[in-house]
């Protein structure tokens, strides 16, 4: 018999990664989202350069969660690829177009407007696809003998839309919140204005999905009436921050909104995670049918042992070293 059981520590590393990746690339990815319905144009550089210096960073923990993903749980790649390669490629395209902007924008002259459009509009389709992907987890694969039966679309759903715009929409309130901390001036009191209502639209439609998923998945509907008394602690931790972001916006704070904002997804996705649990293929496969073999799984966390901390280091030190605002003709070039 094992001495542990790498299965639920490969969950809890992958489970990490991703709300990593979702809280830290979140921020610019709705940064890049709200580019196009900035007051000026000298409010775009602002916004740009508050996370020019860290958005490939942020990324690492895209490549960790889903390297992880691959090595720890193979069958989902085998499963889920092919039921997502056009939603992937998608949001590959955009985050590849995002990244040449922020090169390419701040050279530009003419052609500034362009890339302007580049950097929204690949966020824009990289959060979509982000959330279709999350949609598509909600409502499973067809599935037959370890193999994705589907059509090529079958993730394309009006469920699956909704979930995609709710995570541009949260994406978009990171970003406000993010701005509130990072800027000064018209732009942070642009960015001030903007937040309650990008808040009331998360709040409206995270609500339509969560009335909607018990229709959608008869198991999470299940698990929902038969553990509310637990499950039910989440929504309500969430509607706290979303109260606090709002109550600190009115009070003019400056850090508490993006904190709050944050506290509102870990405590959403914590609640996808226990509705769902312990199914990482919905609606047949669970962690441990996905799982690889033992040996392979404790090799591979020997590595992960030591990368993790790097990670974080390099990650914390980058947000230190960039802290304080900024300010307009200030910052990447």
């Amino acid at each position: 018999m094992e001495p542990f059981d790498l299965i639920l520590i490969w969950a809890g590393i992958i489970a990490f990664g991703v709300i990593m990746y979702v809280l830290m690339d979140g921020f610019d990815l709705g940064v890049g989202i709200l580019f196009p319905f900035a007051p000026t144009e000298e409010a775009r550089d602002v916004m740009m350069n508050s996370v020019a210096p860290v958005w490939d960073g942020n990324e690492t923990w895209l490549i960790l969660g889903g390297a992880g993903l691959l090595a720890a749980f193979p069958l989902v790649y085998s499963i889920i690829l092919p039921a997502l390669y056009i939603g992937v490629f998608l949001m590959l395209a955009g985050l590849i177009f995002r990244g040449v902007a922020f090169e390419f924008r701040f050279k530009a002259n003419r052609s500034r407007y362009l890339w302007n459009w580049a950097f929204a509009g690949g966020s824009s389709l990289a959060a979509f696809a982000q959330g279709v992907v999350v949609g598509s987890y909600i409502q499973g694969y067809e599935t037959a003998g370890r193999v994705f039966t589907g059509g090529p679309f079958d993730w394309l759903t009006p469920f699956t839309v909704l979930t995609g715009v709710g995570l541009m929409i949260g994406y978009a309130l990171l970003g406000s919140t993010w701005l509130i901390m990072k800027s000064e001036g018209y732009i942070q009191q642009w960015a001030y204005r903007i937040t309650p209502f990008l808040l009331m639209a998360v709040l409206v439609i995270f609500g339509i999905i969560s009335i909607w998923t018990p229709f959608v998945d008869e198991f999470v509907r299940e698990r929902w009436l038969s553990h509310f008394h637990i499950i039910g602690l989440l929504p309500t931790l969430a509607v706290f921050c979303a109260w606090k972001l709002m109550s600190s916006v009115r009070k003019r704070q400056e850090g508490v909104p993006f904190v709050a904002t944050m506290g509102l997804f870990i405590f959403t996705y914590l609640g996808l995670l226990v509705s769902k649990w312990p199914y990482v293929v919905p609606p047949n496969y669970t962690l441990y049918d996905a799982a690889s073999a033992y040996e392979s799984q404790l090799f591979l966390l020997v590595g992960l042992i030591f990368v993790i901390p790097i990670v974080l280091t390099y990650t914390a030190w980058s947000y230190w070293i960039f802290r304080g605002k900024v300010r307009a003709g200030e910052g990447y070039h």
